[in-house]
């Protein structure tokens, strides 16, 4: 299938297709490199036209569930769902388990959602490195909401709420786990937070959570105006806190569109976009280069004698890129 075909297909509602598609951006091979750009330009026009959310928390918080639930909670609204959900890729293996469609089978087999595993490889904080190109692919296919999941570790959750519209910060009803709450870099950036699992004997707990979250949130709305983060219970299992969130979500967009913001922060997040892809170039060139690869092994080797220090050797090797590389 040629290039412009898979484009016309996408813009038919070919899933097949869209999961086409997004395997050749994904691919590092340079020909696909070469079509992917072709295949990006050529949709481009047809993107933009969703409401993107993600949707980050720590291993064991439910995430999967939760999201199956709402998925089919908005298909059944009438909308087109599709969920982009970054696996871990190991360090040691280099593999991921690629198993959100059997942790969503309900979701995943329904005609109006998308399901799209993607292993995170070196990207920062876990986020799938192609993750910008295929929102805009799922838009060009029709999909008007766009969920994405991440791992919830380190930095990703500042990494997805830099592509999304609204960012949701799922934590459990466990007690010292609303601390993460109230780390200031995450709540800068969460739009809502839910306390998943909210329900049976977890209920107290989360109603516990739920109060010092907040507390967390009203100190940090003493040092930074215009600052609302809602705490919602919810429960996957029961099928609660579903609907409350996404009034929440949809009143947001409304908001934020008539003020102009929706816009603005789009425009943002397009330069931000531009510049990661700048700097993943830059980084796919230096180690790329023979030079650097010939001086980066003495260097590897100076560091681990303690014959040179790691900062004077990276000098060294950037030195040699800046030399050789340009």
């Amino acid at each position: 299938m040629n290039t412009e075909e898979l484009i016309n297909r996408i813009l038919q509602k070919d899933r097949r297709a869209l999961a086409k598609a997004i395997t050749l951006i994904e691919s590092k091979n340079y020909e696909h490199k070469k079509q992917a750009k072709i295949l990006l330009e050529g949709i481009l026009p047809h993107s933009g036209n969703s409401i993107r959310i993600g949707i980050s928390g720590i291993p064991g918080v439910g995430k999967s569930t939760f999201i199956e639930a709402f998925g089919m909670f908005l298909i059944e609204l009438g909308y087109k769902v599709a969920v982009l959900a970054i696996d871990p890729t190991s360090h040691i293996t280099g593999g991921s388990i690629l198993g959100d469609k059997t942790r969503m089978e309900i979701l995943s087999r329904q005609e109006n959602s998308f399901i799209r595993p993607s292993p995170s490889g070196d990207s920062l904080g876990g986020v799938a490195r192609k993750t910008r190109e295929s929102i805009f692919l799922c838009e060009a296919g029709g999909y008007n909401i766009i969920i994405i999941e991440t791992l919830g570790v380190g930095q990703s959750e500042i990494a997805v709420a830099s592509m999304v519209d609204f960012f949701v910060l799922m934590q459990l009803p466990n007690a010292g786990d609303e601390l993460q709450g109230i780390k200031r870099g995450i709540m800068e950036v969460a739009n809502a937070v839910v306390i998943n699992k909210a329900d049976g004997d977890n209920y107290k707990r989360a109603l516990l959570s739920k109060k010092q979250i907040e507390n967390a949130i009203s100190f940090l709305k003493a040092m930074e105006k215009n600052v609302n983060i809602p705490v919602l219970l919810a429960s996957a299992k029961e099928k609660k806190g579903i609907k409350e969130l996404w009034n929440i979500i949809r009143e947001y967009v409304k908001i934020s569109k008539e003020s102009g913001l929706f816009e603005q922060k789009r425009e943002k997040q397009a330069k931000e976009w531009m510049w990661s892809v700048v700097r993943d170039g830059l980084k796919d060139m230096l180690f790329g280069n023979e030079q650097v690869k010939n001086i980066a092994k003495d260097m590897e080797n100076a560091v681990e004698k303690k014959i040179t220090t790691p900062s004077l050797a990276a000098e060294k090797i950037l030195q040699t890129f800046k030399k050789y590389g340009c």
